[in-house]
């Protein structure tokens, strides 16, 4: 069994973007979200590769995560039946601290920029870029599977005041 455990910040600026490279094109279809149970999903990789990810919650912020690679064929139909989808380009970055990458979200949910750092622990220090500037690893609200629920073209003003979008 794989354990993910990551912390996320929303994103001001366009800083990062010097030491971003190798942008991909993700999209992600739900075939179950649950807070407290499973969260299932199909990603699309740059319309060539494709998984299905089964997470349910672990201990603290840790989740238990189970990834497969599925047929492209399978992950499109796929695609095509399920009614909570987002996109984004995911970016790579170059740090000394951590495996960090930026997703930049489209459609329903722009311009939405969230960063993420997968850790080794929970309890695992880490260097905060100064272009992170809410930590939302706990805010459900704003986890991908929310975001396909309840994308933030659909928040109202004030709640998307709160996060300065």
């Amino acid at each position: 069994m794989a354990i993910e455990i990551e912390r996320r910040f929303l994103v001001q600026g366009k800083e990062w973007k010097e030491i971003a490279h190798n942008p991909q094109y993700l999209r992600q279809g739900y075939l179950a979200t649950s807070r407290e149970y499973w969260t299932i999903r199909i990603r699309i990789l740059e319309n060539k590769e494709a998984w299905i990810t089964l997470k349910s919650p672990a201990e603290g912020i840790s989740m238990n995560e189970f990834e497969y690679s599925i047929p492209l064929d399978d992950a499109e139909s796929i695609w095509n039946l399920v009614t909570h989808k987002i996109t984004k380009t995911r970016y790579q970055l170059n740090l000394n601290c951590g495996e960090w990458v930026i997703d930049c979200f489209q459609k329903d949910n722009s311009p939405l920029v969230i960063a993420e750092v997968e850790l080794a622990s929970s309890n695992e220090k880490i260097q905060i870029p100064n272009w992170c500037y809410q930590e939302i690893t706990s805010n459900k609200k704003l986890s991908n599977a929310a975001l396909a629920l309840n994308p933030i073209s659909t928040w109202s003003k004030g709640s998307r005041r709160a996060i300065d979008l």
